[in-house]
């Protein structure tokens, strides 16, 4: 077959090309055309139908997005923003903390211990590529019915691949979530982020900087495994009948990543990288391009030169296989020598593939023959944008109008105490310690919080105490209730969860996974969340530093609850004073900040003991969810509370259980006026926390609530083996225990 050159492709414009099969429209073909004045070689094919991928080109999504960057000011903590591998934000003491949220889904259906892995795989080489060391790693996941047969294959791979590549990596997991909802039974999220840590010098941006500079690729070899993985994989539907792309889903070798990590940094300590980019979905195709164009020339590169694991793969093949392990490195021609040494020392494969150029093409040769002649920046920036056509879904004013406060409540305080146990046994939440026991949450020795706490903290600096805080979260029933609101709330308990661990909220990253964009009830979803999501991070201050979409999370006309996943990150000047969940001691008193509404629509309640979903998520008080961020953290750092627990799902006695049995410490509660059992115990009313607040400092905590405006309400105190609620009905811990512990084990053990 004569080899597809730039020069064929000229003289040959009628030349049929398979461009629907990879994925591109009628028009977009078109339109690579136009920009080439030609028709592609089969190699431009193969690059621009893969970053041009909705994956990869955020295409749908783009238009949107531009409200992160219009609305939200950068705050003085942030470094690097969107558009890089990752965001980097200050933490203090000349550190720096790179974090980002990505998604791994749709390989992680078809192949769930491996399109897990990989996700981890790929989230780390992006904090890699800042110039970070890899601190630690989380894991949000939404599966399907917890008691369906499929779940029962997807949930464990996924849990074993992302314990098996992190545990390899010797990356601590300290944080995440696992619900279950039918909706996501032929579309399980599986999300995946990443810390890092840096002094401020040594960050690094993704750019192909001064001509005559090498380009090296370095790492595993290029295999036939994950062509078009994630960047087409994720950018269609699945049909109704089968996960039937395996050859598409990426093989990682977290052993190769723990090398190309030591050997990065070393390179990175050295000052022998110009740029860098790590090889994820899109492969060569990405990192060619998105070096180039970010660079200030053009760049030649040598296919032939690509190290190999088959020796069959096509130019095209090779340009989107997605591979893993691999990374691209600028260096100057006088300190090649050098790198490949430290690659050599860590037994990691490094080849010269090209070098920059004055020019402003990207040129690909392969057999001598030149089969790529590209303006960069029309394969990495430049791909199509569409306004989308959206509209409120018909059925959306039925759905809000379908109140749960008509549901049927407990007449009694026999049937409180038995939804109470229904509630804590019920799988998103029942303890989660089957999932987390397979990671290695304290690994490397600076893991000071982990799950089940509110937030995940490592430990930055040894000799000073710095540590850094994040939280991910993200409710779908809210979100299609509302998804503004959804969004806000979403955002409000992520940065709740930080601040109750003692951490000041700096900055976000987010994974918005939605169904398909060709709907308009979907795109109406998406356009509201990220409006709700960035009039959020104005009024919090807490810039984006980057994210992820992921969209087509769909089968058939079934598309997802709309989730917006949020992670915000938060530092504290001393992990020492950081607070736990946990109630420890006896004799402490218990207090709820924020204020209880009859707030049902959505609730763990109303789907656990109705399984119902309707009428309005709890109302957003920003203003308020600041406030009690900032008495939360003034009163751990004032050593004026011990223990503190967000109110999120399944409300006060969720929480109360979760701290109780953490602590293995019982509680006695009292109604407050004016409120019923009922709601005090289940009400998912927003901005609130419980706290415990040894005697000696009651007065001290009191009068600061007080004074900055912030409602306090004494509920109970730390006493006895079990949670008594007066007057109602009394629970032993061991009770407790049992339900809570037991459900996730009996369902996937």
């Amino acid at each position: 077959m004569t080899l597809d050159t730039v020069k064929h492709a000229a003289e040959t414009p009628d030349v049929k090309l398979p461009w629907a099969e990879l994925g591109l429209k009628e028009d977009e073909y078109e339109r690579v055309r136009e920009i080439l004045g030609r028709r592609p070689t089969g190699a431009e094919l193969a690059m621009y139908s893969v970053m041009w991928s909705e994956h990869c080109s955020y295409k749908s999504s783009k238009i949107h997005l531009k409200q992160f960057g219009e609305k939200v000011p950068e705050n003085d903590a942030m470094l690097v923003g969107i558009g890089e591998n990752a965001g980097v934000v200050d933490v203090g003491q000349g550190y720096a903390v790179t974090f980002k949220v990505e998604s791994h889904n749709h390989p992680s259906y078809v192949e769930p211990y491996q399109g897990a892995a990989t996700g981890v795989g790929g989230i780390v080489r992006d904090i890699i590529a800042m110039g970070a060391r890899p601190v630690a790693v989380v894991d949000p996941l939404r599966m399907g019915d917890a008691q369906h047969p499929d779940t029962k294959r997807v949930l464990p791979g996924v849990v074993a691949g992302i314990g098996g590549y992190g545990n390899c990596l010797g990356l601590p997991n300290i944080g995440g979530e696992l619900v279950f909802d039918a909706c996501y039974q032929g579309n399980p999220l599986v999300n995946a982020g990443a810390i890092g840590v840096m002094r401020h010098e040594d960050i690094h941006l993704a750019k192909a900087s001064g001509p005559g500079n090498k380009v090296i690729l370095y790492g595993a070899r290029t295999g036939g495994d994950g062509i078009g993985g994630a960047s087409i994989l994720a950018s269609e539907t699945f049909d109704d009948t089968k996960p039937s792309k395996r050859p598409a889903v990426q093989v990682g070798d977290p052993f190769q990543e723990k090398l190309l990590i030591e050997c990065t940094l070393e390179a990175f300590a050295e000052k022998l990288v110009v740029g860098i980019q790590d090889l994820g979905a899109a492969g060569l195709s990405c990192a060619t391009s998105e070096l180039a164009s970010n660079g200030s020339g053009g760049m030649r590169v040598e296919l032939d030169d690509v190290p190999l694991r088959d020796s069959t793969l096509t130019p095209e093949e090779i340009l989107m296989s997605e591979s893993q392990e691999r990374m691209c490195a600028v260096v100057e021609p006088e300190k090649v020598e050098r790198f490949l040494a430290i690659c050599e020392k860590w037994d990691v494969i490094a080849t010269v593939v090209g070098e920059v150029t004055d020019g402003d093409r990207l040129e690909i040769f392969w057999h001598g023959e030149q089969i790529v002649d590209v303006d960069p920046r029309t394969v990495a920036h430049d791909g199509p944008v569409y306004e989308r056509p959206y509209a409120r879904p018909s059925w959306q004013d039925a759905l809000q109008a379908d109140d749960a406060g008509k549901l049927a409540r407990p007449a009694n305080s026999a049937e409180l105490r038995e939804q109470v146990l229904k509630l804590v046994a019920a799988p998103n939440q029942a303890a989660k310690s089957w999932v987390t026991d397979q990671y290695d949450r304290f690994v490397q020795g600076n893991t000071v919080l982990a799950q089940p706490e509110d937030s995940g903290m490592i430990r930055v600096n040894e000799e000073t105490g710095l540590g850094v805080a994040i939280a991910t979260d993200g409710n779908g029933r809210f979100a299609k209730l509302d998804p503004y609101t959804g969004a806000q709330l979403a955002l409000a308990e992520s940065y709740r969860n930080v601040a109750a661990s003692g951490a000041k909220p700096l900055a976000i990253s987010d994974c918005l996974n939605f169904g398909s964009p060709e709907d308009p009830d979907v795109m109406w979803q998406f356009a509201e969340a990220i409006r709700g999501l960035a009039d959020g991070c104005l009024e919090l201050g807490t810039p984006v530093t980057g994210g992820n979409v992921s969209l087509y999370n769909q089968t058939g006309e079934a598309a997802i609850h709309p989730t917006p996943v949020v992670a915000v990150l938060g530092v504290i000047d001393d992990v020492a004073r950081r607070t736990p969940i946990a109630f420890q001691e006896e004799g402490q008193l218990l207090y709820l900040l924020g204020e209880t509404h009859e707030e049902f629509g959505g609730s763990a309640w109303s789907q656990v003991v109705h399984g119902h979903l309707g009428g309005l998520p709890p109302k957003v008080d920003l203003a308020r969810e600041k406030l009690l961020a900032e008495i939360l953290i003034s009163a751990s750092r004032d050593g004026m509370i011990d223990a503190a627990h967000d109110l999120s799902d399944g409300g006060l006695v969720q929480a109360v259980t979760e701290s109780c049995l953490r602590g293995g410490k019982g509680a006695r509660l009292v109604v407050p006026d004016g409120l019923d059992a009922f709601t005090f115990l289940f009400s998912e009313s927003a901005g609130r926390a419980v706290v415990s607040v040894p005697r000696s400092e009651e007065l001290r905590f009191t009068d600061m609530c007080g004074a900055r405006g912030l409602p306090v309400t004494r509920i109970g105190v730390v006493d006895g083996d079990a949670i008594d609620v007066q007057g109602e009905f009394a629970l032993p811990l061991s009770e407790l225990r049992t339900a809570h512990e037991e459900t996730i084990p009996g369902l996937f053990a």
